[in-house]
Order: structure tokens, then C-alpha cells, then sequence
């Protein structure tokens, strides 16, 4: 889910930024792949890894598909996808500043989404 969820932000950045000429282009991207970093090392590597651990003492009974994350997150997923509406439909935020956001919070969930696969892997 981080994954799919991480790549399809990152799209929507790239194509926001493919039709700018290159350098302004590459100073929004490259400040987009810096958040991401950020949001992975401080905010989304630690709910991945908490919610590891509580799936692995989940391990032995029965879950349902979506406890990969707590049932309190889902909340604010919900407020984090209308953020995303709002800025995309309803607010004046000029798309390379959406773009750094989008690559930030895409590129923090697709690089958290691989301590979930590491942990598969084990």
C-alpha cells in the first residue's frame, strides 16, 4: 500500500514538473527528494517500524487486511487525502510547490514501504 501510494504521488510530481524547463525543474525535484529523506528518517520510518512490531506480536491470531497500520491512523489518512484534493482543486498553490510536497510525502512512503518488505523478507 506505501508503496503503490508513494509512486503514485511521485507521478503526479513528475508530470507537474516535466513541462518546466530543466534547471527550475531539477531545483524543485532535488528539493522534493530532500523532504523525502527527511519525512522517511523522522516521520514515516518510525510509524512503519511501530507498526511492524505490533504485526509481529499480531503474528499467531487472526487479522483483518488493513491492520497493517493502527485503526487510529486511518483517521488521519482520511485528512491527509482531502489535504491532497484541496491543494490539487481548491487552493491557488502553484504546481512545482505542490510537486516538492508530493515527491516529499510520496518518496517518505515509498522508501518506508521497504522496512515492511525487509521484514516480509525475514
Amino acid at each position: 500500500m506505501w508503496s503503490g501510494v508513494g509512486v503514485m504521488l511521485i507521478s503526479f510530481a513528475y508530470r507537474w514538473l516535466a513541462g518546466r524547463e530543466a534547471t527550475q525543474a531539477s531545483i524543485f525535484a532535488l528539493t522534493g527528494l530532500g523532504l523525502a529523506f527527511v519525512i522517511f528518517r523522522f516521520g514515516f520510518s518510525k510509524f512503519a517500524s511501530k507498526n511492524i512490531n505490533r504485526l509481529d506480536d499480531l503474528e499467531s491470531k487472526k487479522v483483518c487486511l488493513f491492520a497493517f497500520q493502527e485503526w487510529k491512523s486511518y483517521p488521519m489518512v482520511a485528512v491527509m487525502i482531502g489535504m491532497g484534493i484541496a491543494l490539487r482543486t481548491y487552493l491557488p498553490v502553484p504546481k512545482p510547490y505542490l510537486a516538492v510536497l508530493y515527491e516529499g510525502i510520496g518518496g517518505g512512503l515509498f522508501l518506508s514501504s521497504f522496512l515492511y518488505y525487509r521484514n516480509f523478507l525475514r
